[in-house]
């Protein structure tokens, strides 16, 4: 197949997933959670594991590259057949609405999801051109962006009275990853090279060898951290009465899924030119402040407005983080590792994924929301204070990390 026909397949059927990958990152930022709260009466332990699914999957994630790797799939093959052990996740969890069962697939469910995506990162990485990449992953992002946009208006509004009926929409969220794994096994993609290790972590030598890695690293750390700290106590702010909102389904879809999934909506085809164009730094840097703004303004402002306007801006920075941490180890890393330094990217993700609902459940037991935003604020700005001074190396960091790689061998 010539490397045109490659592009547009993938890119066809990446058109397709987009959908259903819309539809279940609603589960991931909003229905999980308002289902955990408002029908089941989970606890605090419960909520964050619901919270921290995902995160579950990123810290396996170089388990999954590594076996992939051993086992010689071709990538998007290998992303399929996880994809449908999540399906069937979602479909045991449907068929016994108990919380124990609930909380063990919705874990299991999202952790597929985001296992698998150091292997779609090097899908894009061989069928995707350089020039290219940011354009493409971010129409199919639109996609993806408009679906949850609309799934959360329409799931909002059925659950409102109906919050018992869940069960249907776990359905629904088993039908679109089956949906996705389909997708997924009709793409072209070659198997990951080798290198002659199993050891499930052996990606984190590259953390040791390169120093702009390692250093973008941290800052993502000190970022993330504050950022999914904040995230799933936006729906725990609007939904306990304890903070005196107690908004309706309906309200907290609107205000934590469409109005920022317009905006990314919106912005995400800039975002993805500007990636394209752009030192990666600079639009760090950029992303990083919009992040803090967003954050403060939704936290600390009790008025309807205030909220919209924060979901406006944490929408905009969204949009541009989709594409940024998606993407940007194609920036650094030698074209044969991209899934070998993404599965790193992914996996202290995870371990920031895990430890930050933690964190924020209990912290918000002993401290305001207002003060965790202050202090979620603080941590990005320390993060975009430490990128400042690689600027310089935004365009050429590819060329960096390959010559010190040459370097170390």
């Amino acid at each position: 197949m010539s490397d045109k026909s490659r592009t547009e397949r993938t890119y066809y059927f990446e058109l397709w997933r987009a959908a259903a990958t819309g539809i279940l990152e609603t589960a991931g930022t909003t229905f999980l959670l308002l289902i955990a709260v408002k029908a089941l009466a989970a606890g605090s332990l419960a909520k964050a594991l619901v919270a921290a699914g995902g995160s579950v999957g990123l810290l396996l994630s170089p388990v999954v590259v590594t076996c992939v790797a051993a086992a010689g799939w071709p990538t998007a093959t290998a992303a399929s057949r996880v994809l449908a052990l999540g399906a069937a996740s979602f479909f045991v969890a449907a068929a016994i609405p108990s919380l124990p069962i609930f909380v063990l697939c919705s874990v299991v469910a999202m952790a597929s999801s985001a296992a698998v995506i150091p292997l779609l990162t090097q899908m894009y990485q061989e069928n995707y051109p350089e020039r290219e990449r940011g354009r493409r992953f971010s129409r199919t992002v639109m996609i993806r962006i408009g679906m949850a946009a609309a799934f959360s208006k329409i799931a909002g509004d059925a659950l409102t009275d109906q919050i018992g009926s869940f069960p249907l929409l776990l359905v629904v969220f088993g039908c679109a990853l089956v949906f996705g794994s389909f997708c997924l096994s009709r793409c072209p993609t070659r198997p990951l090279s080798p290198d002659g290790s199993a050891h499930p972590l052996r990606a984190l030598r590259f953390v040791r060898e390169d120093r702009l890695f390692r250093r973008t690293l941290v800052c993502w750390m000190f970022m993330g951290f504050a950022n999914l700290m904040m995230l799933p106590l936006r729906v725990e702010y609007l939904a306990n009465p304890k903070y005196g909102l107690a908004l309706s389904v309906g309200m907290i879809a609107l205000l934590t899924g469409v109005v920022p999934n317009l905006v990314r909506l919106l912005l995400s085809p800039a975002w993805g030119y500007l990636f394209d164009q752009m030192n990666f730094f600079t639009l760090r840097v950029a992303l990083n402040a919009g992040y803090a703004i967003g954050i403060l303004t939704f936290f600390t402002s009790n008025s309807l407005s205030g909220m919209i306007c924060g979901a406006i801006v944490f929408g905009v920075s969204n949009a541009g983080g989709d594409v940024a941490w998606s993407l940007w180890v194609t920036k650094f890393a030698p074209p044969d590792r991209v899934a070998d330094y993404m599965s790193v990217h992914t996996f202290l993700t995870g371990v920031r994924g895990v430890l930050a609902p933690l964190c924020a459940f209990y912290l918000a037991n002993h401290f305001s929301l207002e003060m965790l935003a202050l202090i979620s604020a603080a941590l990005i700005l320390t993060a975009t204070l430490l990128l400042v001074p690689e600027i310089k190396f935004g365009r050429s960091a590819r060329r960096a990390s390959a010559l010190v790689e040459e370097i170390s061998e």
